[in-house]
């Protein structure tokens, strides 16, 4: 469907949405009126449903305006660039561009800057019919559509389709999983967004970082009644590893005589850390390794990383065969570099999870444990990745193992009868009508609600990885440590011989049954991590030479 007629759908489902909401209004006032008294209507009830109807039907006919805002703005600047002589010099062109979106910012009362950035995000999501038809028939919000616009900037158009496709395209090669562009709250849209652009991005991940790491900075921001914002750009795994210290240490100090929240103590015991001596061992409750860090050595030294959260790695990435990226919790994709430190650094709290070249399945957690009952809790925390209550966004560790279906009413403890939640919705959950489905050993619950509504379950995206070139990969299945002499090149070759490999033979994964021994030797056999380029700079922060 092309843009002109999505608007042309978004004009007929405006006037649609409007005529709904007129007779939801009138259902209301002829209830409120008490001519219904006596008709075998849950008066109540039923005016609490029209009131969430309304909500719904006002969600989608703001969609639907947005959509025809978005595509006047972009016609605006095509007709604006269409008045413009074709003899015009660049400067008479920029001048012609910032009138209409001066013209659009007094239009819509807004500054010029925000006008610069709604036109070019409504450019952006004109320019993607699958996005503009979501928008135009209310499948999304506005805000979803700009995720879309922020997400593809800097992709070349065929990664702005790819992109696209994946996520509002069913018949795509690989489509996504699970809930809708616009069932996710857009936070988590985002987050699913940005992993498959991480994935999917024409430049590597790690020559992004370096020059994430290279701008790394702290912000100083006055704000009103004596306050002010403090904010730090770090390398993510250092982010969350602060941020994990800080919630340890909180949640330590916590008790009947401390009056002050989890959310005021965070910044409380951060402030103390940092003007401190710069020994972070005496500051707050417990040692540091409780705390999920190292000791500091002194003033612009980062310790060493200990995490406490789950890093899922594709195999071959942290042998060092590719450079796809892995996936940290509660943060995203991170380079195949950084996981490789967080593995090398092997702290006590921190699970890796390998997961299958094949299909980009989880594997195993740690380097013995499998799916056994030991490890169940773990096994489920690292399918839902965070609490599976529709649009909840906690990944605390403190998240708890439900039974959906409780045990006193014949639940079992199986992966399809457990998911995560925390507490706050593990409280709802028994005290209210919040339903949650069955889970499968892949996929969390999704919920139905006291009103019978439906949300899905949010899904990762999970795909096969990215498979290292057949030199190395068939040195790492082969157990090669280096190139023999008597390599011998041969594509195709399996090299079998009574059950055994031969020396210098190309390896095709796909030729390797799944039950083959070969498998269960690759994953049992102890992994020689490749040097991390950029241990110096996460390790150390010192400058850049």
């Amino acid at each position: 469907m092309g843009i002109g007629s999505g608007v042309g759908v978004a004009l007929a489902v405006v006037s649609a949405s409007v005529a709904a909401l007129d007779a939801l209004e009138r259902e209301d006032a002829f209830l409120a009126s008490g001519a219904a008294v006596g008709a075998g209507v849950d008066l109540l009830q039923r005016r609490y449903q029209i009131r969430l109807e309304r909500l719904e039907l006002a969600s989608r006919l703001e969609a639907r305006l947005s959509a025809l805002k978005a595509r006047d703005a972009a016609e605006a600047v095509g007709f604006q660039q269409a008045m413009t002589p074709p003899d015009a010099s660049v400067q008479d062109r920029t001048y012609a561009q910032m009138s209409v979106v001066e013209e659009i910012a007094g239009v819509l009362t807004i500054s010029s800057a925000a006008s610069g950035a709604f036109v070019d995000q409504s450019r952006q999501v004109c320019s993607l019919p699958p996005v503009f038809e979501a928008l135009s028939t209310g499948a999304m919000s506005w805000q979803h559509a700009k995720i879309i616009a922020d997400e593809t900037e800097g992709l070349t158009p065929e990664g702005a389709v790819s992109l696209v496709a994946h996520f509002f395209d069913p018949d795509a090669p690989n489509p996504a999983r699970g809930a809708a562009p616009g069932e996710l709250i857009p936070s988590r849209f985002r987050a699913k967004v940005r992993g498959w652009r991480e994935r999917h991005h024409p430049e590597s991940i790690e020559k992004r970082h370096a020059k994430g790491v290279a701008d790394r900075r702290m912000e100083y921001t006055p704000d009103r009644d004596g306050m002010a914002w403090l904010s730090l750009y770090l390398p993510g795994d250092t982010a969350c590893a602060i941020w994990n210290r800080t919630t340890a240490t909180a949640r330590g100090l916590q008790g009947p005589n401390e009056h002050r929240t989890l959310t005021q103590l965070r910044p409380d015991i951060a402030a103390s850390l940092l003007l401190g001596a710069g020994n972070t061992a005496t500051a707050g409750s417990g040692s540091s390794e409780d705390m999920g860090a190292g000791i500091t050595t002194g003033i612009g030294k980062v310790p060493t990383l200990r995490a406490d959260v789950l890093v899922t790695v594709p195999v071959f990435s942290l042998l060092g065969l590719t450079d796809e990226p892995a996936m940290l919790d509660g943060l995203g994709p991170i380079p195949a570099s950084m996981a490789r430190a967080l593995v090398a650094d092997g702290a006590n709290s921190f699970y890796r999870v390998l997961v299958d070249p094949r299909d980009g399945a989880p594997l195993e957690i740690g380097r013995k444990n499998y799916r056994l009952t030991e490890t169940i809790k773990r096994w489920i925390r690292m399918r839902d990745l965070k609490c599976t209550f529709p649009g909840c966004t906690n990944r605390t560790p403190d998240n708890e193992t439900d039974h959906l279906k409780a045990w006193e009413h014949g639940g079992t403890t199986g992966t399809s009868n457990l998911g995560q939640l925390c507490p706050k919705h593990h409280r709802l959950k028994h005290h209210s009508q919040w339903t949650p489905d069955p889970a499968t050993e892949k996929d969390p619950p999704g919920w139905t609600s006291p009103t019978g509504r439906h949300y899905k379950a949010e899904h990762p995206d999970s795909e096969a990885t990215h498979w290292p070139s057949l030199l190395g990969l068939s040195m790492a299945l082969t157990g090669f440590d280096e190139i023999p002499e008597n390599f011998n090149a041969v594509p195709g070759n399996v090299g079998r011989q009574g059950g055994e490999l031969l020396q210098g033979a190309f390896v095709y994964p796909d030729d390797i049954p799944v039950d083959d021994a070969i498998w269960e030797d690759f994953y049992s056999s102890p992994f020689v991590l490749p040097s991390d380029p950029l241990k110096d700079c996460w390790t150390t922060m010192q400058p850049w030479p």
